[in-house]
């Protein structure tokens, strides 16, 4: 028995070797090729466990996930205004026919240089048809789906799909840059005097306007007010009339009295007169009953 061991461990071995050159396994992140003397035998894109001839036949395994193409410095393209523009971008991919792929590019990286190419090419053709301001901010999503729309087109001739297209950034040279913002600041500034001078205009607009409405309110009180003094006025002399109508004596006597009030107001107050003036009539009648009342 311990004869056999060797010869036994040696068949455990062989079938070992045998097995590794004959069993593989495809995820489900892959699929593979099968090539038998050099010419694709299968194709698979199922995972699991699969046995090939040793010796005879070889596989490759390729992706099957979506890969990203991102470019390690940024584009220089030309728009239709001949000014340069530096974009960045970047493409999602995959291998969609596995069989043609490899007939037309063989591995990944033939395929990224073959990708950019095609992609460059179309942002240069859709940067030409558009100025500045539309590849900077008006036509960004429009550029991203027409570069896609035709890299996908060449890209099935290679046995890829090209599943989106992004402009990460887009800028202008540093050079260009200085000049772009000087023309803006100078349009702004350009724009905001325009509006002061707009401001400044209804600002004077509206003042005299409220001048204008002031004065008309000013003499629309002053001439309500000069009627209700004029009215009130009126009134007090018809008042005064019809008192003195009712009984003359006692209206004079009452305004002399208002008279005498009005004049010996303060004590400093010195008026010359004749003792005959009828100014003292009251005061003279006044002393004279006095008299007789006390003769």
């Amino acid at each position: 028995m311990s004869n056999r061991m060797p010869f036994i461990a040696g068949v455990v071995l062989l079938a070992l070797f045998l097995a590794s050159l004959s069993l593989f396994t495809v995820d489900q992140r892959r699929q593979a090729i099968v090539f038998q003397m050099g010419e694709i035998k299968d194709v698979i894109k199922e995972p699991g466990l699969y046995a090939k001839w040793p010796l005879i036949q070889n596989v490759i395994i390729f992706e099957s996930r979506i890969l990203t193409l991102d470019s390690a410095e940024p584009e220089r393209f030309l728009t239709a205004e001949k000014k340069p523009v530096q974009v960045d971008s970047y493409v999602k991919w995959r291998i969609d026919n596995v069989r043609e792929f490899y007939k037309s590019v063989g591995d990944e990286v033939r395929a990224k240089t073959r990708l950019a190419q095609v992609v460059n090419s179309g942002l240069r053709e859709e940067f030409g048809k558009r100025t500045v301001h539309d590849v900077v901010s008006g036509e960004r999503e429009k550029i991203m789906n027409e570069v896609k729309r035709k890299a996908d087109a060449e890209a099935r001739k290679m046995g890829l799909e090209i599943v989106d297209v992004r402009l990460k950034r887009v800028d202008l040279p540093p050079e260009v840059s200085e000049s772009v913002y000087r023309r803006m600041e100078t349009e702004r500034k350009r724009v905001a005097n325009q509006l002061r001078s707009q401001g400044g205009a209804e600002s004077e607009k509206i003042k005299a306007d409220a001048d204008r409405q002031r004065e008309v309110i000013v003499a629309e009180a002053y001439r309500d007010a000069q009627r209700i003094k004029g009215e009130g006025d009126g009134k007090s002399s018809a008042i005064y009339a019809q008192a003195f109508g009712q009984n003359p004596e006692f209206y004079a006597f009452w305004r002399s009295l208002e008279a005498y009030r009005q004049s010996f107001k303060s004590k400093s107050d010195v008026m010359v007169l004749d003792p005959s003036s009828e100014f003292f009539k009251y005061l003279k009648q006044s002393g004279a009953g006095n008299g007789k009342h006390a003769k």
